[in-house]
């Protein structure tokens, strides 16, 4: 009779095991590689330009300039709202006007934001309504200049809208 051999199924793992341990061992016993290092220099500092913060006396003070330059193109009931303490609302002020004709309101826009630029070099963060000149919006962020013909402010009421803002008083020069 032959006698049976034994697969050899088992070498082979054993093998392998050896190998991996060895392996781990390796690594354990390696001393750890030492990296060179590149010292960065830092960036250069830039200059960053700082716009001065915007205090509320400055809201008020554009509020009045835009209004006054609505006045010079006879803008039509002139009225100034302090939203500050307006629930939702998203800007300090709101300067109002209205005019009769389209000429008329482009006139007063083109006025009030030459008057505030001639005072303080700022110009308007967005302006729209030109196209057709039925209410145009001048946007300071923390003023809001609208000038209306008079059909579309009557029919939007804006003053009646925003009804908890208090009214400034503005007298025209």
């Amino acid at each position: 009779m032959a006698k049976k051999v034994p697969a050899k199924t088992s070498k082979p793992k054993a093998a392998a095991k050896k190998v991996s341990k060895t392996k781990t061992a390796a690594k354990k016993t390696a001393a750890p590689k030492k990296v060179a290092t590149v010292k960065e220099k830092p960036a250069p500092k830039t200059k960053t330009v700082k716009r001065p913060v915007k205090t509320t006396n400055d809201g008020l003070e554009i509020a009045l300039t835009l209004a006054q330059g609505m006045a010079e193109r006879k803008a039509e009931d002139i009225r100034i709202l302090d939203m500050r303490n307006v629930a939702g609302a998203s800007t300090d002020y709101f300067v109002i006007s209205h005019a009769l004709s389209d000429k008329q309101v482009e006139a007063i826009a083109d006025s009030a934001e030459e008057e505030l630029f001639n005072k303080t070099k700022e110009r308007p963060w967005h302006r729209e309504g030109f196209e057709n000149l039925e209410w145009v919006l001048l946007d300071y962020i923390n003023v809001v200049a609208h000038v209306f013909q008079q059909e579309k402010r009557d029919f939007y009421a804006v003053e009646e809208l925003w009804g908890d803002a208090i009214p400034v008083p503005f007298k025209a020069k």
